[in-house]
């Protein structure tokens, strides 16, 4: 791989950064909050192949014109070309071709993009809410029947203080369904400290009026109240909280996956 084939290379993975960025792509591999960040390395990679190929490309823009030299400037000229074949001759070498790979990412990015982190993932990795976590104190529930909380917020509650701050107030979370070791479904969330690779889930049990038959990565909405019911994740042996399910209904996968 030379050098112009490089910042080509380059340029392609900066303005699939870019394009990634300006989209909800980038919200199946980061957070929201870096969106300013990927935006600016996206610009740095194109400013970096840009000025390459300018680089490289300016010798070729400043050839003198045929006819329009002397026999000093032919001379002088034979000599550069001696001089520069010397160069050439001295570190005209490819780069390795390992640098191809680069193409890999602009590829997935522009033609492939992979979905967001769902059931698969889910089933891969212990439940990230763990009692061994030091608990804390949380503040009542907003008003509203029911109120809406993440999963997150449930399930820290339901472990950390056995509901105390939930009450009998009724709750509505929406996440994706996955298939528990049981086999019956559980309602998860992805939860991110930065991008995708640092994912892990938030599980939830559902009993009561479950829904059931429903198939993994499947976005519902469900209404229900706390459960003092917890199951063990054959994962990370962590405990799993469950809801009551009062009711439920599918939705449509939101813009923002990941709590």
């Amino acid at each position: 791989m030379n050098r112009q084939a490089q910042a080509v290379v380059l340029l392609l993975l900066g303005g699939a950064v870019i394009r990634a960025s300006l989209t909800d792509l980038h919200l199946r591999y980061v957070k929201e909050g870096l969106r300013p960040f990927l935006v600016a390395a996206g610009l740095l990679l194109v400013a970096a192949a840009v000025m390459t190929l300018y680089y490289e490309l300016r010798p070729l823009l400043r050839r003198t014109p045929a006819g329009h030299h002397d026999g000093h400037h032919a001379q002088g000229d034979q000599g550069g070309h001696h001089a520069q074949g010397d160069h050439d001759g001295g570190h005209g070498h490819h780069e390795p071709r390992v640098g191809w790979l680069l193409i890999l990412p602009v590829l997935g990015l522009l033609l492939v993009a992979p979905p967001a982190l769902g059931s698969y993932a889910a089933g891969q990795a212990g439940t990230a809410v763990s009692t061994r976590q030091q608990p804390s104190d949380y503040p009542p529930l907003p008003d509203g029947d029911p109120v809406r909380i993440a999963v997150l917020d449930y399930a820290s509650r339901a472990l950390f203080e056995r509901g105390a701050s939930i009450g009998d107030r009724r709750v509505q979370l929406s996440g994706f369904v996955t298939t528990g070791a049981d086999g019956r479904p559980l309602l998860a969330r992805m939860v991110l400290s930065c991008c995708a690779a640092d994912g892990r889930p938030v599980k939830l049990g559902l009993t009561g009026a479950a829904p059931d038959g429903l198939a993994d990565d499947t976005w519902i909405e469900v209404t229900g109240r706390y459960s003092d019911r917890i199951a063990r994740d054959p994962v990370n042996d962590a405990e799993i909280p469950y809801l009551d399910v009062e009711s439920w209904r599918q939705v449509p996968v939101p813009r923002q996956q990941y709590e």
